[in-house]
């Protein structure tokens, strides 16, 4: 989507101005290949993390050799050049998969560059330099707009792959918008293919006249101005009790038996079944609200990865999967016409959302109660705290989308859903002598 983002007020708000409305979207489809498309799609696989690997080490020897971490997109592309011909197996990768796995490469390190960034800027976070992908770390491949089709057979669909061949797929929905990229993605021993898409839409225009606050929680999923709360149900809890059998079982196990592969491949379908309840409750719960008569939604800008530092908290804090939710809502509200308005997350719970005086409370104190005889729910005031700071001075905003989904749209990624996305190719050499000093 084409959008021009602005800072709007001192809680930063995203003001953002359309000029033509194209909706990203990730169209999930299961796969169901025989044994030799399975086969296939693993060498396949396996094939783009050597490359991957390959890669990383030419790179990482060249800073060896030069002392230079910034390595230009041209630089890479001579890597690229040797390692296909010092392993002539990676000329049966295709050359759009290949250069997927070079794309990812330097996706990795401006990401390290950028955390090398917050960290001379004062943020707890760890640089992280790229690291190579262990077997089983690396589940997909990409096909940027060439190499696949769909054909109908039989009264059946099949996805045919260059370099796999002919797949099965279940296509539950049809594909809407133009398809961007294919990716091939193995989890557990399911297989499933996921479009990136792009179309035009023409949102209605919804005048805003039942505005809501979005307070998330760990006690209560979510708690709304109009004082409805949601519930999520902890699927990880009920869970941890297989999910520990089978972690306990695979430890047992001799590394690289078979019986091990077995073990991990069903503690892996235990995490699975878990992520799968979490995103169907998800999806739902953003159906339900947009369908529910709000014409727009507030919502705090959390940060999330900050608020992960606490190691009491942070198992409980991705069991919540705010991201997802944030993400979900942000591009169906769009589809719908609805705005989804991000305010600066301080102190909302502890402001009295009546009189706007502060008064410090623990994470125990379930009630707020303020001397100007404002009595209520600790997440119903928050949540009216962020419908005030949504709504005040900005009733003509057209604030939409947190940080991370609108940004995303603008550079052409899928804003929604799981998402899967081909970075594009930029130099690494940026800010490269900041990285000299960890």
């Amino acid at each position: 989507m084409n959008m021009v983002v602005h800072n709007v007020g001192r809680h930063n708000n995203l003001k953002v101005t359309r000029k033509d409305v194209d909706i990203a979207k990730a169209c999930r489809y299961r796969l169901y290949p025989d044994a030799k498309r399975q086969k296939e799609i693993d060498e396949q696989i396996e094939l783009a993390r050597l490359l991957y690997n390959k890669l990383l080490e030419k790179a990482r020897d060249e800073h060896q050799r030069t002392k230079n971490l910034g390595i230009k997109p041209s630089v890479f592309n001579r890597f690229l050049r040797e390692a296909k011909i010092e392993d002539k197996r990676f000329s049966g990768l295709y050359s759009q998969v290949q250069r997927e796995a070079y794309f990812r490469l330097i996706k990795a390190y401006q990401n390290f560059f950028r955390r090398v960034r917050e960290k001379r800027s004062g943020k707890k976070v760890k640089a992280g330099f790229p690291r190579f992908k262990a077997k089983g770390r690396y589940a997909s491949i990409t096909y940027p707009q060439f190499g696949f089709s769909i054909d109908e057979e039989r009264k059946r669909h099949m996805l045919r792959v260059s370099k796999i061949g002919g797949i099965k797929i279940e296509l539950h929905r049809p594909i809407e918008g133009n398809v961007k990229t294919l990716t091939i993605k193995k989890e557990a021993d399911e297989y499933y293919a996921i479009f990136s898409t792009v179309s035009e839409i023409d949102p209605p225009k919804i005048v805003d006249t039942n505005p809501v606050g979005i307070d998330m929680g760990l006690e209560t999923f979510a708690t709304l101005s109009d004082g409805r709360k949601i519930t999520k149900p902890n699927f990880a809890k009920k869970a941890e009790k297989h999910i520990a059998r089978w972690q306990r079982i695979v430890a047992r196990r001799e590394k690289g038996s078979k019986r091990r592969d077995k073990a991990k491949l069903k503690l892996e379908r235990e995490w699975q079944t878990v992520n799968n309840r979490s995103k169907d409750f998800i999806f739902k719960t953003v159906s339900d609200l947009t369908d529910s008569g709000y014409t727009s939604f507030a919502v705090e800008g959390l940060h999330i990865q900050n608020m992960l530092q606490n190691r009491r908290l942070a198992r409980f804090i991705q069991s919540a999967s705010w991201r997802g939710f944030m993400q979900a809502l942000s591009c169906k509200a769009e589809e719908a016409g609805v705005r989804v308005m991000v305010v600066d997350p301080r102190n909302t719970s502890q402001t009295c959302s009546n009189c706007g005086a502060v008064q410090s409370l623990s994470l125990s104190d379930r009630t707020f109660d303020c001397g100007c005889g404002y009595h209520a729910d600790r997440d119903i005031n928050a949540a009216r705290n962020i419908l005030n700071r949504a709504t005040a001075g900005h009733a003509e905003s057209h604030a939409r989308g947190d940080l991370t989904s609108t940004l995303s749209e603008r550079n052409g990624q899928v804003g929604s859903q799981k998402r899967e996305h081909t970075p594009h190719a930029m130099s690494t050499t940026s800010n490269a002598e900041e990285a000299h000093t960890l």
